[in-house]
């Protein structure tokens, strides 16, 4: 297959899984996200959130402020007066669950038709490309804020673990 071909049908199959996610995310993508990084890194601050968004500073707040007035994500005192320590609550850390697992009953759709050796084939491919997404840990992070990290470092581990070295 040349490479033109494959980077058209990565393209569209890309865009699929984006339409299936949008609407697998009751709350928007960018409020999961943070549910989903502060369930696996609890403790971040509005800084280390909008890096890992890539968001503004103004952007990231408001999606903060929203998930506190929600009950979603609580503040705690950070390390200096003027940053907060963000943590999901109980209900934060639930809806975060429930949305990985809605974005698995989306996607679980566009990989059903393929045979045994089309999916092992598709993971060793995904594997590969998901391992070169990032070579450092911010990059990491920005990549996985919306993993199941308990799927995704079950066997045979993490794709991005080079990066935590």
């Amino acid at each position: 297959m040349d490479d033109d071909r494959l980077v058209q049908l990565l393209g569209v199959a890309t865009l699929a899984a984006h339409d299936v996610l949008s609407a697998a995310f009751a709350i928007g993508e960018t409020r999961t996200a943070i549910l989903v990084h502060l369930s696996a890194h609890p403790g971040g601050s509005v800084e280390a959130l909008r890096q890992v968004l890539s968001l503004s500073q103004p952007a990231t707040v408001r999606a903060v402020e929203g998930l506190v007035r929600d009950g979603l994500v609580e503040r705690g005192p950070g390390p200096d007066r003027r940053s907060h320590d963000l943590r999901p609550t109980r209900a934060g850390r639930r809806t975060a669950r429930r949305a990985l697992a809605a974005r698995t009953e989306a996607l679980r759709p566009l990989v059903a038709g393929l045979d045994g050796p089309s999916r092992a084939g598709l993971a060793a491919g995904l594997e590969a490309l998901v391992g070169g997404l990032a070579d450092d840990r911010p990059g990491a992070l920005r990549t996985c804020r919306l993993c199941d990290r308990e799927t995704c470092c079950a066997h045979p581990g993490c794709p991005l673990e080079h990066t935590v070295r």
